[in-house]
C-alpha cells in the first residue's frame, strides 16, 4: 500500500493529495477533494497505475472517507494525469463523472479510433512539419507491424457536462465552471465563490481557483495544437491560451489550487508574468524567423528544459507541436507567414 505523507488540508472542506505520475517529472498531480452535502467530490484523479490509485485510495482515507463515499468526479480536462482513474474511481463508487463537452469529443474520439490511424496521422502531421527520415522510421515500423498507437488508452467517457458559466449542480457549494483552452479545448478552471477561510486574517480576493494546468506556479502548461486526425479547422491554441489567462486574472481570487507544484496566491501577478513570457517568446521566434524554417526546425531551435539533442523521441513530438501553436499564433497576428511552395511548410517573418 502507497504512504500517503503529504495530504494537505486547505480549510473549508477542502483537501489535496499528490497522486505519482509513473516516471514523469512533474512527480504528481494534486487530486482536490471538496466536501459537499452528498458526499466529496473529487477535482481530477491522477494517472491510471496501480500505485497512484492505491495513493489515492490512501489520501482519501487521511481525509476520512473513502473512494466508495465519493460522489462525483469533476475533471479539469483529458490528459491522463488528470482523467486516468476516473473510471475505476466511478466502478468503486457509482460517482458521476463530468467534463467539458469539448474534451469529452476528445475522450471520444480517442475510444473509437483505430490506433494505426492514429500512427499514420503522427506520421504525416511530422511529416509535414520536416522531421527527418530517422524520426518518421519508428511510427512507419510500427504501422507495418500493427502496434498500438497514440493514444493507446480508453479514458472514461463522462456522464455529465460542465457548462461553463455554470455553478455545477454540487449541494452546499458554489462553484462555478470557467471555461479555459489553450492546453486542451476543453480544460476548465473552476471557481469557489465562497469566503477563504482565512477571509479574516485579511486574504485579498474572491475565493478560490481550482486552476488544473492552466494556471501554475513556477511552470507554463504545454501550449500545442489539439490532435484531431479528422478535423481540419484552423485554430489558434496559444491565443485561446493568451485570452484564457486574462478571463482568470479578472477572477481575482484570493488563491490558487493548481494541478501541480503547490497553491500560491496573487493570480493576477502570475497572469502577468506568463503573458510578458509568450510575448517574449514569439519575439524571440521571430528572430529566429528571419531565416525561413519548418516546424521541426523552429523546434530544433527553441530554448527547452534542456538541449534538442537531450530531448526524448516522444517529448520532440510534443516540442514541434508547440513549436507550430506560436506559429500559428504569429501567422494571425500577422506578423510571420508560410513560404509558398514550400515543401515541407516553411515560414518566415515579415
Amino acid at each position: 500500500m502507497a504512504q500517503v505523507t503529504r495530504v494537505t488540508e486547505h480549510g473549508g472542506g477542502v483537501w489535496s493529495i499528490p497522486v505519482p505520475i509513473p516516471d514523469n517529472p512533474l512527480g504528481h498531480t494534486l487530486v482536490h477533494l471538496l466536501d459537499t452535502d452528498r458526499g466529496p467530490v473529487l477535482i481530477d484523479t491522477g494517472w491510471d497505475d496501480p500505485t497512484a490509485w492505491d495513493t489515492l485510495t490512501a489520501g482519501l482515507a487521511a481525509c476520512g472517507t473513502s473512494v466508495a463515499d465519493v460522489h462525483g468526479v469533476l475533471v479539469t480536462h483529458h490528459h491522463p494525469d488528470h482523467h486516468g482513474l476516473s473510471g475505476q474511481v466511478r466502478e468503486a463508487s457509482g460517482a458521476w463523472i463530468a467534463m467539458h463537452a469539448a474534451d469529452a469529443q476528445v475522450v471520444r474520439r480517442t475510444r473509437e479510433a483505430e490506433p494505426s490511424r492514429w500512427l499514420l496521422y503522427l506520421e504525416e502531421k511530422l511529416s509535414a512539419a520536416g522531421a527527418p527520415e530517422e524520426h518518421l522510421a519508428p511510427l512507419r515500423s510500427s504501422r507495418a507491424a500493427g502496434r498500438a498507437g497514440l493514444p493507446g488508452q480508453r479514458p472514461a467517457l463522462p456522464d455529465r457536462e460542465i457548462v461553463p458559466g455554470e455553478l455545477l449542480d454540487l449541494p452546499g457549494r458554489r462553484l462555478r465552471a470557467v471555461w479555459t483552452p489553450g492546453h486542451t479545448p476543453g480544460h476548465v478552471c473552476l471557481h469557489l465563490e465562497e469566503a477563504h477561510p482565512a477571509a479574516g486574517e485579511g486574504m485579498p480576493g474572491h475565493g478560490r481557483l481550482f486552476s488544473g494546468d492552466h494556471l501554475l506556479p513556477e511552470i507554463t502548461p504545454h501550449i500545442g495544437l489539439y490532435e484531431d486526425p479528422d478535423d481540419t479547422t484552423v485554430i489558434d491554441p496559444l491565443g485561446d491560451y493568451l485570452d484564457s489567462l486574462e478571463r482568470v486574472a479578472a477572477l481575482a481570487p484570493a488563491e490558487v489550487l493548481p494541478a501541480h507544484q503547490y497553491a500560491f496566491t496573487d493570480a493576477p501577478a502570475r497572469v502577468r508574468a506568463l503573458l510578458s513570457h509568450h510575448e517574449e517568446r514569439l519575439a524571440g521566434l521571430l528572430t529566429l524567423l528571419t531565416t525561413p524554417l519548418t516546424p521541426w526546425q523552429l523546434a530544433e531551435s527553441m530554448e527547452w528544459n534542456r538541449p534538442w539533442a537531450q530531448i526524448p523521441y516522444g517529448s520532440r513530438n510534443i516540442a514541434v507541436s508547440e513549436a507550430e501553436a506560436h506559429l500559428r499564433r504569429l501567422v494571425k497576428l500577422g506578423r510571420a507567414e508560410a513560404v509558398p511552395g514550400s515543401n515541407p511548410v516553411m515560414y518566415q517573418a515579415f
